[in-house]
């Protein structure tokens, strides 16, 4: 079927076209045949670049030329809902007789953005909108269209229940939106669609053939019947397989088990990589590699990246900063970088296929069980789904390097069907945050209406009733007993604190652990490090890095200087690396210095510096509900020395755009220690301060003048 076809206004076709669309794939005319146009709940099970995201087009600029109402796109990941705001912001061209507005929200779960309300189309993840809903505004009921994307990681065990509890209450509104569900291949497809009320629509069919195959002793087994050899060399099987590819012209993305396993398979290649390469692409890298030098601090891994980009390879993990990962993911899809060794957290998050995907082990630790276990089908699928790209790749293969158990891995991945997706909401924890949030949204509800939404989920089409009536048993019986809700007679309410910790969105357990420190804390002295503490002690604070035998002693003096800003009194065991770095970013410790010293890196910080920030100020909420206004002011400058990394003196400096750790303790230093210092200095001799300069010190007095 060609887009010409589709019953579609003719500013839509024109748009479609503009954007490259000509004629449909197979899962695409399928899902047109299904009733996508005409309003039908869909899910869409296909594998990647099977071309789900025009299906997701069709469907809202279809819902967009004919309603007033709110398109809403769900993702499960930020950098994912960066993209598709990109792409989506396109939307904004389109003349269907108004304006349409499209508005990306991710962040900030505390607070409604501005604009929500005036929005058309509204790219969310799937927490930014359970927190939405809790805080229930009315353009809630002008949602007409549901788009859920990767619905199978409902299946997750971390944040499956969020999208679960979310798509529950979207499809129980009024105003009975049209929901479009786009996966993976699952196996249990028709579950979901029973649970969704959605039809279904399968297919295997993609762009770029896909061959699957085991690498073990000396030879490649592919599941087409092929069987080639590879040139072998000191670097290693998985490195060998990904040369190879790029020595025929395709890209190749190694898939590592662990972030030292993937910086090392990039070291490895990059020798090999550079000799294939042509002088031009040579001179290209130089820049790139110039540009990941000039834009952060250099570290020893991003000394190591810049080296090893040069070489036309790299590696890609949660230790790399944003600017580094982009970088990679932009010039990797460029296709300047040939090769590149990540962690499965890639396979998950942006789409950056190649030609060929290397699995350099089906082992993975988990921490739940602390041991290595293998890698689920449906995951091993999902690294596969990288190989192969559209408009550059006829075909695409994903390799296995086995153990000398070819067949076994045959069998059961290659050949394997993946795992059914299965509910996590029966969780404790999961009952505790989502039952009181159901509260908090419907003031006065029984213990039976409770238990009528929950067997409405996927996991009251998947467990018995008894099971779920006994967790909300439990789930109730704990928050009422930490005054959470109340009971009036068969009614549940709220309580202000339940209210406050929903819209908070921390988990009941966090908000206890929080007030009951808040209660025992001196009052009239300083507990900067002891809120630290707090913070990184709590289930939220993520990512938490355990103790080395060497921080130990580190660790002790940092306990002894702060002891006096302790909320009650603790032990090394209690403690963890993640503290000992956040104490040293709040006194302008670099990230050189966190790197060599407690061996976190500008990634790890990042998300740190993220996570503390919501957490501090989850605290600092709890603590105005309890009337400890004598703890606000200092739960307030920890939250900015959180954010800029710095010693409180600079806390007045940084408040001017431009002005960020380095320069602020430049300035101070320099004796411009208040924004009434920086007005009185000249232009010019601000300007001769190290890293300030002419263009930063007009800026700095703009703000200045403005500010007055």
């Amino acid at each position: 079927m060609k887009i010409s076809e589709l019953k579609l206004s003719k500013s839509a076709i024109d748009f479609l076209k503009n954007e490259g669309y000509s004629e449909l794939y197979p899962p695409q005319q399928d899902s047109i045949t299904a009733g996508l146009l005409d309003g039908e709940n869909i899910l869409v099970s296909a594998p990647t670049a099977s071309g789900k995201t025009l299906i997701a087009i069709l469907a809202m600029i279809n819902y967009l030329s004919k309603n007033n109402g709110k398109v809403i796109y769900l993702s499960p990941l930020r950098a994912l809902a960066a993209e598709k705001f990109s792409e989506f912001k396109k939307f904004e061209s389109l003349d269907f007789g108004k304006k349409i507005k499209v508005q990306i929200s991710t962040g900030d779960f505390e607070s409604l953005d501005k604009g929500l309300e005036n929005s058309d189309v509204l790219i969310l993840t799937n927490e930014k909108m359970d927190s939405i809903i809790r805080h229930g505004p009315e353009w809630i009921e002008d949602i007409g269209l549901v788009i859920a994307d990767e619905i199978h990681l409902i299946g997750d065990e971390d944040r499956g229940q969020t999208l679960e509890v979310v798509l529950t209450k979207l499809k129980l509104l009024e105003s009975k939106p049209q929901i479009l569900a786009l996966s993976a291949t699952i196996t249990n497809v028709d579950e979901l669609s029973e649970w969704l009320d959605c039809k279904t629509v399968e297919s295997q069919w993609r762009p770029v053939p896909l061959y699957e195959g085991v690498y073990d002793g000396d030879s490649v087994i592919m599941n087409d019947g092929r069987e080639f050899e590879v040139e072998t060399s000191i670097r290693g099987k998985p490195v060998d397989l990904g040369v190879e590819s790029v020595k025929d012209g395709g890209q190749s993305l190694l898939f590592a088990e662990t972030r030292t396993r993937s910086s090392s398979l990039a070291i490895k290649a990059a020798d090999a990589i550079l000799n294939s390469l042509q002088q031009s692409e040579i001179e290209e890298l130089e820049k790139i590699s110039k540009k990941i030098l000039e834009h952060n601090e250099h570290t020893e891994l991003v000394k190591t990246l810049a080296t090893l980009v040069k070489k036309g390879v790299a590696f890609h993990h949660a230790g790399l900063n944003p600017n580094c990962r982009q970088t990679v993911e932009t010039e990797f899809r460029n296709g300047k970088i040939k090769l590149l060794a990540a962690t499965p957290t890639l396979a998950a998050g942006v789409n950056l296929p190649a030609r060929r995907v290397v699995i350099s082990s089906v082992s993975r630790y988990n921490s739940r069980v602390g041991a290595n276990r293998p890698i689920s089908v449906l995951e091993y699928k999902q690294l596969c789904g990288r190989a192969g790209r559209p408009q550059y790749d006829d075909y695409g293969e994903a390799i296995i390097v086995g153990n000398y158990n070819s067949s076994e891995l045959i069998d059961y991945y290659v050949n394997g069907e993946p795992e059914p997706i299965e509910s996590k909401i029966t969780d404790d924890k999961s009952l505790r945050i989502h039952v009181l949030s159901l509260i908090v949204t419907s003031p006065g509800i029984k213990k039976d209406e409770i238990l009528d939404f929950f067997l409405k989920t996927l996991g009251g089409l998947q467990s018995s009733k008894s099971t779920i009536k006994f967790g909300i048993d439990i789930a109730t019986k704990f928050l009422l007993t930490e005054k959470f809700i109340i009971k009036k007679g068969e009614r549940f309410v709220a309580t202000d604190f339940g209210k406050k910790v929903s819209k908070l969105y921390i988990d009941p357990i966090t908000a206890t652990y929080f007030k009951d420190a808040l209660d025992v804390v001196t009052k009239g002295r300083k507990h900067t490090f002891g809120f630290l503490h707090l913070i990184t002690n709590c289930e939220e604070f993520f990512p938490k890095f355990s103790l080395r035998i060497k921080d130990h002693e580190s660790l002790g003096v940092m306990l002894e200087n702060y002891s006096s800003e302790l909320i009650k009194p603790i032990s090394e065991y209690d403690c963890s690396r993640s503290l000992m770095a956040l104490q040293s970013w709040i006194t302008e410790s670099s990230e050189i210095s966190l790197s060599d010293n407690l061996k976190i890196e500008s990634g790890d910080m990042h998300r740190m510096i993220q996570t503390a920030e919501w957490l501090t100020y989850c605290l600092r909420e709890l603590a105005k509900q309890a009337d400890c206004a004598d703890l606000l002011e200092e739960l307030d400058i920890l939250r900015k020395r959180i954010i800029y990394g710095i010693r409180e003196e600079l806390i007045d400096l940084v408040k001017i755009k431009g002005i960020g750790r380095i320069r602020a303790r430049k300035l101070y230093n320099n004796e411009i220690k208040t924004l009434e210092d920086l007005s009185k200095i000249p232009v010019k001799k601000l300007a001769e301060i190290d890293k300030i300069g002419s263009t930063l010190a007009d800026n700095i007095k703009s703000q200045l003048r403005k500010g007055r």
